[in-house]
């Protein structure tokens, strides 16, 4: 192992990292400065003696997380990655902001090796870490236990699957984010002792000093969540700083909090401890009194001088070979455990049943059930024979959204006395929607459990921010919406959702079903485990819909084409009614109603408008034709999404209002969702 950094290279390392931040923000002419150049000292002191990673292996399964919440401090990241050798060159760093730079504004997953996540709307990052941490104590519960070698007790067992940390810089714009207190309150009850969290607390946001916005007591508050709280840290004092971060480490049964005291832009002397630090670069006259009070060469910028190139290098070949050393360890846990090992093995390389359509298709075909029904099926299923499916809901498992999985036990202090609080896959997330999605995305980016979550389809509305970060990073998060449209019913225009399923089909890569019986959700399910490379939402009925009658022929894989045809005229059809999920079963009525006024209509079923929109025009066309025919939408909702089908001066049989309290049935009259009022509206059209 290289020898310890004396203290004027280790000042050094801090200023190279300090102003590499400062030089790529100037370059760029836009950026955020001053939490890099208050957090290089502690950066440096936790990526160089307390990370577990390998720079030439970025995803290493048993490596420590880094979050960088508050991901507007991206260039303190892009600079760490740097320095211990990583795939990020200095030119990188000098392109900075740039289009396809590797380097962008914020840390984006899959863009940059290293990034564990996408970071930036200020609070997912650190709800996203959480679920990380959960999935890490889940996957030692379940995969990790068996035979413990002697080197592994020696090595406080973290050679095993999941014995890791997840640690993360949060600021002051985390935390006042609401969705910070979901997931601590979570992450403290559901006692995550491998979740350890530094908090930048330098009293300063854009706006001027926190004291104008923000005047709890941050560390009584985590305390309350149930966390261990390490207060008042000198940012400049690393041996304090290190002390803390072991302490945290053998706080197995709490999260931790570090509240890390910093000074925003330390070394900037106009700039220091003021808001104008946050954002903006330094400017030149800034910028160089900054380097000569720190005794920094004015020019050339983005310097590594050769000592600090040399130990950061040292010290990344280190790792990898702590890394060779864990592994060696790791396969004597392999060959004492094999029957774990190989479940892990088949967690992590996603594997599949070979008939897990036939599975799941089982029965579907008959049973006339709500699909947010159908869907509970699928889970139950999916629990017996994928075995590391995880995921719940937001306090609405009794309404099927998504349900309990028998046998699956619970995760948490739910779990009961004696039983492993970690060896379950059932999650109860509580009325916590917005933690909830990133919580889900999180255990995703962990890359043993297969996540999913669930509510009604309004409240998807509070879990935007992870949907939209689940789709840009690709995450196979698996979203559950039940409740999906007016037909919710007695509980009124707040809880019927009417322009969310528009909206969400728009999310570019996001995959959204909304499945018209029991087969379509059964292959929306086998689409979203063997096909999916990004996140795929769900849209669920609560009311009952038909088992549907196809044409002879159908092929159920025909529904991963996004739409397909369910009811065809003996002779050319002169009208198109094009449906989605619940109002399919109302089209094939309103079809039979047209043909005894001597109208032949073809029914197609949509269940994922995306889907549709990736297959060639001459697939399109041979189920929407491109013959003048004219196609009647219909969709308990906006249907917006569906107008580009029908044409400029087409018929979109949808809601223009929101909706009203009383009974479904009730609602179908009143908004013209019936099987005469649709047909009525179609022959008048025609």
């Amino acid at each position: 192992m290289p020898a310890a950094a004396s203290p004027e290279l280790s000042l050094r390392i801090e200023n190279t990292l300090r102003f590499l931040a400062v030089d790529a923000v100037e370059r760029a002419g836009i950026g955020h400065v001053g939490a890099a150049m208050a957090l290089s000292a502690a950066a440096i002191e936790l990526w160089d003696n307390h990370l577990r990673f390998d720079p030439r292996d970025p995803d290493w399964p048993l490596r420590d997380r880094f979050v960088l919440s508050n991901g507007h401090a991206s260039m303190l990241q892009y600079g760490l990655l740097h320095l211990f050798g990583f795939d990020l060159t200095l030119d990188d760093l000098g392109k900075f902001r740039t289009l396809g730079s590797r380097t962008p504004g914020h840390p984006e997953y899959g863009e940059t090796a290293g990034v564990e996540l996408t970071t930036g709307p200020l609070g997912q990052g650190f709800a996203h870490g959480v679920g990380m941490a959960l999935a890490a104590r889940m996957t030692g519960a379940q995969f990790g236990g068996g035979v413990v070698t002697s080197d592994q007790a020696a090595s406080n067992d973290l050679d095993r699957p999941g014995q890791h940390y997840v640690y993360g810089f949060v600021g002051d714009g985390d935390l006042m984010e609401g969705i910070s207190a979901e997931a601590a309150s979570f992450a403290g009850h559901h006692g995550l002792g491998n979740l350890i969290y530094i908090y930048d607390d330098n009293q300063i946001t854009i706006d001027g000093g926190t004291d104008i916005t923000f005047g709890e007591n941050v560390p009584a508050r985590f305390e309350a969540y149930g966390w261990h709280v390490i207060d008042s840290i000198d940012g400049q004092d690393m041996s304090g700083f290190s002390s803390a971060l072991e302490s945290a480490r053998n706080e197995s049964q709490r999260p931790t909090l570090i509240v890390l005291k910093t000074l925003i832009g330390r070394g900037a002397p106009n700039f220091e401890g003021k808001s104008k630090a946050h954002g903006g670069p330094l400017g030149a006259e800034e910028t160089r009194l900054a380097k000569e009070g720190l005794g920094w060469p004015i020019e050339p910028d983005l310097i590594v001088p050769d000592d600090v190139r040399e130990y950061c290098a040292s010290r990344g070949e280190a790792k990898h070979l702590e890394r060779i050393a864990s592994d060696g360890r790791l396969d004597a846990w392999r060959t004492a455990n094999r029957s774990l090992a190989e479940k892990w093995d088949r967690a992590r390389g996603r594997e599949m049943p070979a008939d897990l359509i036939p599975q799941l298709l089982e029965g579907m075909d008959v049973a006339a059930a709500a699909t947010r029904k159908h869907s509970g099926t699928m889970l139950e299923r999916l629990g017996k024979i994928v075995p590391y499916m995880a995921g719940g809901s937001a306090d609405l498992a009794g309404s099927a959204a998504p349900p309990i999985v028998k046998d699956a036990g619970i995760i948490g202090p739910a779990a009961g006395e004696g039983v492993d609080p970690f060896a379950g896959r059932n999650i109860h997330f509580g009325v916590r929607e917005h933690a909830m999605g990133a919580i889900a995305n999180g255990i995703g980016l962990d890359a043993t459990f297969l996540s999913y979550c669930g509510t009604f389809m309004i409240f998807s509305d509070y879990m935007r921010p992870a949907i939209r970060l689940a789709a840009l990073m690709k995450t196979p998060t698996l979203f559950v919406f039940t409740h999906d449209s007016i037909f919710v019913g007695e509980d009124g225009p707040t809880h019927q959702p009417v322009e969310q399923l528009d909206s969400l089909r728009i999310v570019p890569g996001l995959t959204v079903f909304r499945p018209a019986d029991g087969v379509e959700t059964a292959m929306a399910y086998a689409y979203a485990l063997k096909e999916a490379r990004g996140p795929v939402l769900l849209s669920l009925t609560r009311q009952n819909v038909p088992a549907l009658e196809r044409p002879s022929g159908f092929d159920p894989m025909d529904i991963w084409k996004g739409a397909h045809v369910v009811s065809e005229p003996t002779k050319k059809a002169e009208v198109v009614l094009l449906a989605t999920g619940s109002e399919v079963g109302l089209a094939i009525d309103a079809a039979a109603e047209l043909a005894g006024d001597g109208i032949r209509a073809r029914v197609v079923s949509m269940p994922c408008v995306g889907l549709f929109l990736e297959q060639s025009e001459d697939a399109q066309d041979a189920i929407l034709p491109d013959d003048g025919t004219p196609i009647v939408a219909i969709e308990a909702g906006r249907g917006e999404t569906l107008r580009r089908f029908v044409g400029r001066r087409g018929l979109v049989i949808g809601m223009e209002s929101f909706g009203a309290s009383a009974p479904y049935a009730s609602l179908a009259e009143h908004f013209g969702f019936t099987a005469g009022q649709v047909a009525k509206r179609v022959k008048a059209h025609v």
